[in-house]
């Protein structure tokens, strides 16, 4: 059996290595996966490169050609960040984005602007994935009763397994979003979405989503993409109060376009749209107006 390199060594090639490759995050991505196999974390890993005869993990070569190969780093890695989280992910669910933790931020202020003397809020996530905004929430807004619901089954119990394990009380349901809570109608606070929102025909370039992320987590329908957005938001509708507040990401290309379609259909008063960290629209913020049917 050879030798393995030292870390600063194999590192650096990796790094080469997914760069070739098209990885446009490759240094960090080289690291991460050192650090995954090393179970350190990527600081301790710096500080091991700069010391003279450490050797890079077993298997590191490896990991970084199926890397190579556009398997998403948080398949190979099976975890994803996600606000104070860290998600269980792998196939069969979409990965979270940093974008989307902008629909927490959104969903807490909106708790935290409520009265000190009010009652509990309640909160539901239509199509959860991997419970990522649901049990950041609760994580964040312990007081509030969050439930979450999802359609794939893959995908539903992937969001069970990171509730039980990161022992946060959300209610995680399997269903139709579209459909879900029917015995919550009226009563819910805030509805919090990150939907399908890719419009039809226009398949993502980087391979990592394109190949790995479920397809029924991607498209939203329709040549704009904004079926599905907007039939969950007509259920968004049905389960807020008056005064509720829908939050909701869409595409970067959507921040006109999401807003002027929940405007037309008279369920909502104000409507605004906020940008992302690097200046892209992407979330959609609504209130229910009038009262729910």
């Amino acid at each position: 059996m050879s030798e393995q390199p030292e870390l600063s060594v194999a590192v650096r090639r990796a790094t080469m290595r997914l760069a070739e490759a098209g990885v446009a995050s490759a240094p960090v991505d080289a690291l991460l996966l050192a650090a995954h196999l090393l179970h350190e974390e990527p600081a301790e890993v710096r500080r091991l490169m700069v010391l003279r005869g450490t050797p890079a993990p077993a298997g590191y070569d490896d990991l970084v050609e199926e890397r190579a190969t556009r398997v998403p780093l948080q398949h190979l890695t099976g975890r994803a960040g996600f606000r104070r989280l860290w998600l269980a992910v792998g196939p069969g669910v979409f990965t979270p984005r940093p974008e989307t933790e902008l629909v927490v931020e959104q969903a807490l202020a909106v708790l935290q602007g409520r009265p000190a003397d009010a009652d509990p809020p309640v909160v539901v996530d239509l199509a959860t994935g991997s419970g990522a905004i649901a049990l950041a929430v609760k994580d964040e807004a312990p007081d509030a009763a969050v439930h979450a619901v999802e359609v794939s089954d893959l995908a539903h119990g992937w969001a069970v397994a990171n509730r039980d394990r990161l022992g946060l009380d959300v209610e995680v349901r399997l269903g139709d979003a579209r459909s879900a809570y029917d015995d919550l109608r009226g009563t819910v606070d805030v509805v919090t979405c990150n939907p399908p929102y890719i419009p039809d025909g226009q398949v993502p370039v980087d391979p990592e989503v394109r190949d790995h992320d479920p397809a029924v987590a991607l498209y939203g329908g329709g040549g704009d993409g904004l079926l599905l957005p907007r039939q969950l938001a007509s259920r968004a509708a049905l389960l807020l109060r008056p005064g509720g507040v829908l939050v909701m990401e869409h595409a970067e290309t959507q921040g006109a376009s999401l807003p002027r379609a929940l405007l037309a259909r008279g369920e909502w008063g104000a409507v605004r749209d906020h940008l992302d960290l690097v200046g892209r629209p992407r979330v959609t913020v609504a209130v229910r107006a009038g009262a729910a049917s």
